[in-house]
């Protein structure tokens, strides 16, 4: 099991680890605001169902399905000469082939079935990853909400409806500010495969490639 699926274990384990101290320093963090501001201390179920959790939270969720689908996407049209993360421009790779013809009884049934469903499942990545990047999305929207009339009410001012906060440029901020981030990861895993190494990865060309050979 652990030979077979190490790669993913020990990515949920880093997930989990990083959301228990996100929770942990956010739940500081907001208790801190509120006894600045002469209220009493939250309990961590209430901090949990807090904007100021969710925002954060789904902020973050929303710029990392939102690279993840672009890339997918962009990587079926899209080419960079000499980079691991691209198809070799020009030519026909397996990745490319008609699944129509394919003869492997060991297909996913999908495959087999043909039709509507072997159409959405040619673009099942990337719709997953645009759906999750969709509903991250609107809870940013909703429970960021929720955190911004706090502080405005906080302030003294009238609570603002959904509408007026996702179209406010504290809203976009939240999301550009992490969006730029993103694709600037993408851009330098692109870019520095071309001329760097990592012995042993997939993500890596072999370490004696050519600079200027596509593909891993």
């Amino acid at each position: 099991m652990w030979r077979d699926n190490g790669l993913s274990i020990v990515l949920l384990l880093l997930f989990a680890g990083s959301f228990a101290g996100q929770i942990w320093a956010g739940w500081f963090d907001y208790n801190d605001e509120r006894r600045e501001h002469a209220e009493p201390p939250a309990a961590l179920v209430e901090y949990l169902a807090s904007g100021h959790f969710g925002e954060a939270t789904f902020e973050n969720w929303e710029s990392e399905f939102l690279q993840m689908s672009a890339y997918v996407l962009l990587t079926v049209f899209l080419f960079q000469k000499g980079s691991a993360e691209s198809k070799k421009p020009g030519g026909v790779e397996s990745v490319d082939e008609d699944p129509r013809e394919a003869r492997d009884a060991a297909a996913p049934w999908p495959v087999h079935r043909g039709g509507l469903i072997l159409k959405l499942y040619e673009s099942s990545l990337s719709i997953a990853f645009a759906l999750l990047f969709l509903l991250s999305f609107v809870l940013h929207a909703t429970l960021g909400l929720s955190e911004y009339n706090a502080e405005r009410l906080a302030h003294g001012s009238p609570a603002a409806t959904l509408l007026r906060y996702a179209t406010s440029s504290r809203f976009w901020f939240e999301s550009f500010q992490n969006w730029q981030s993103e694709f600037l990861s993408l851009a330098a895993m692109v870019v520095l495969s071309i001329f760097l190494r990592q012995r042993g990865s997939p993500e890596s060309k072999p370490v004696a490639a050519p600079t200027w050979e596509t593909g891993a």
